[in-house]
């Protein structure tokens, strides 16, 4: 799941052919997230900063469930954002 994040944090940032840091591939996968759960009302997406990375902020509260639910829940959310980009 992790490496899934980090190449959507990477087609969302458009940073193919560059080098990261370690603190950029946490923020990477952390964009992953927010682009995933924007659909389902979790975060907003609220604009660009100067070195084109995208931000987000969030609208409600992820519901609590256990780690399998959490991963499933990712999983659905990864699965919808592959098919509205016609990776499916």
């Amino acid at each position: 799941m992790e490496a899934i994040l980090f190449l959507i944090g990477i087609q969302e940032v458009g940073g193919t052919g560059h080098s990261f840091t370690k603190e950029q591939k946490q923020d990477l996968m952390h964009v992953a997230v927010c682009t995933l759960l924007s659909p389902g009302g979790y975060y907003e997406h609220e604009g660009w900063d100067e070195d084109g990375w995208p931000h987000f902020k969030q609208i409600k509260e992820l519901p609590v469930m256990h780690m399998i639910e959490q991963e499933n829940f990712m999983k659905d959310h990864v699965l919808f954002y592959f098919a509205q980009h016609e990776f499916l």
